[in-house]
């Protein structure tokens, strides 16, 4: 059996406690080009193509009916829901677009709604998408695929559950951050237990496989005592799953962190008091920790892939479909098709010029070349698995690991003095104390950082 346990060093986490990707992709998103466009894509959908296999789906719903002062994606807050109107549009001609160019017969094993806010759309609308989708791709309609939905419990209810199990999502993930009234006040986000458990309680009502919290850590006026009178009311409903992640302010990056009071913010010690609190609170309650700030139940299929080796990791998180391309829709998407990884336009106005001329609205992207299909295989196991085999990198890559990594593994060396992992002539073996601070280890692996890791938040 896996060891998925973890362990809390305060003397370690201080020390390593630097700068360093999430790494949902490596290459990471600030090496997307704009040499990279629409032509670059077709070639890419065409080797895709002539491999096979399933397909995932992302959508990014962008609107937001009240702006949350902590938040970081690409939004539109408006009040006005006829807004999304010509997004939809829009976004249902690029779906024909996409859908031409992939190969009818591959099936879509995965799919996401992600945002802002996704149910700010009506259910007509909601059903349209869903429609054109089913139109132009081979969706499932056994239930078998991983179908899921972020939704603001604030903005819906059972009717609202019911609706969406009927368009054919099964996994849900529920907004929260926090339920403490100073705290959500002064970031703008007003949500009380009945309106969240209320929409749990109907997802689970309805047949849904599986329910995510997302809550986050460092918020203004969080401690210790406030955050632990939060989780110890979301495990007495036990969801399957947690996203618990790490809130990083950056206000000189995000305008809207602007209206948050930095005297209001917790200190580098509390923030770690609450991830130590959190986990040991999920931990007791039976929760094992799946990595970078996900936890889930022993039974959930997250955990289960972790235990059997095909965890996978990409811009949605953690995934069981490591064999899926996924293809992006809707601004500022990325999707990874072959090996490349697109991104779409940003703007509303770019993206509406670029369909209407019946162009992609491909905006960036990157080709890896061999050296990073290399490096990739070896974070994305890690920061899965927690364990490496030099012999399957060897064997997959054609290369003899100790010569081609041999600064990597001189740089891993003082991470096995600390106890954060062990080294051998085998591979790397990542310990207890060693996981929260997977990205640091991942991070030797990194060509590209040395560059960059002033530009990404820190890893606890």
């Amino acid at each position: 059996m896996m060891d998925q346990s973890i362990q809390f060093d305060l003397g370690l986490i201080n020390r390593y406690d630097k700068a360093g990707p999430r790494y949902t992709s490596y290459p990471t998103a600030l090496e997307l080009h704009e040499g990279f466009g629409d032509r670059e894509y077709r070639r890419h959908i065409a080797k895709s193509n002539a491999a096979g296999g399933p397909l995932s789906l992302y959508f990014h719903i962008p609107f937001c009916d009240t702006v949350c002062f902590y938040c970081a994606c690409n939004k539109i807050v408006t009040k006005n829901r006829k807004h999304a109107e010509p997004y939809l549009a829009n976004l249902c001609k690029e779906i024909a677009m996409q859908g031409d160019l992939f190969d009818s017969s591959r099936v879509v094993n995965q799919l996401h709604w992600g945002g802002g806010t996704p149910t700010f759309l009506s259910y007509e609308q909601m059903l349209t998408l869903m429609d054109v989708t089913r139109e132009h791709f081979h969706l499932r309609n056994d239930d078998k695929g991983e179908y899921s939905i972020e939704v603001d419990p604030r903005e819906t209810n059972g009717q609202t559950m019911k609706q969406l199990r009927e368009l054919g999502f099964n996994r849900v993930s529920l907004g929260l951050q926090d339920f403490d009234p100073a705290v959500q006040k002064a970031v703008n986000r007003l949500q009380s237990e009945e309106q969240t458990f209320s929409v749990l309680a109907a997802a689970r009502a309805e047949g849904f496989r599986s329910t995510n919290i997302d809550l986050i850590y460092g918020l203004p006026l969080q401690t210790v005592e406030t955050f632990a009178k939060t989780l110890d009311k979301i495990l007495a409903v036990a969801p399957d799953r947690f996203s618990i992640f790490n809130y990083a302010h950056m206000p000189a990056r995000f305008k809207t962190q602007r209206q948050i009071n930095d005297a209001d913010m917790p200190t580098p010690d509390v923030k770690l008091a609450i991830l130590q609190m959190v986990g040991q609170r999920l931990t007791e309650a039976g929760y094992v920790y799946i990595g970078m700030d996900h936890f889930a139940k022993p039974d959930d299929e997250l955990a289960v892939a972790q235990r059997e080796g095909h965890l996978y990791r990409n811009f949605q998180g953690y995934s069981t479909h490591s064999d899926c391309d996924l293809v992006g829709l809707g601004i500022t998407s990325i999707g990874r098709v072959g090996d490349a990884y697109i991104q779409n336009v940003k703007e509303l106005d770019e993206y509406d010029q670029l369909i209407s001329q019946g162009k992609l609205p491909v905006f960036k992207g990157v080709e890896l070349d061999d050296d990073d299909k290399l490096r990739r295989a070896v974070i994305t196991q890690l920061i899965c698995h927690f364990d490496l085999s030099f012999a399957a990198v060897e064997q997959q890559f054609g290369i003899s690991f100790a010569s081609y990594f041999a600064k990597e593994l001189e740089a891993l060396a003082p991470m096995q003095a600390d106890g954060l992992l062990m080294l051998s002539a085998e591979g790397v073996k990542v310990l207890s104390a060693g996981r929260l601070l997977i990205r640091n280890i991942c991070m030797v692996f990194d060509k590209y950082l040395a560059q960059k890791q002033q530009q990404f938040s820190k890893v606890i």
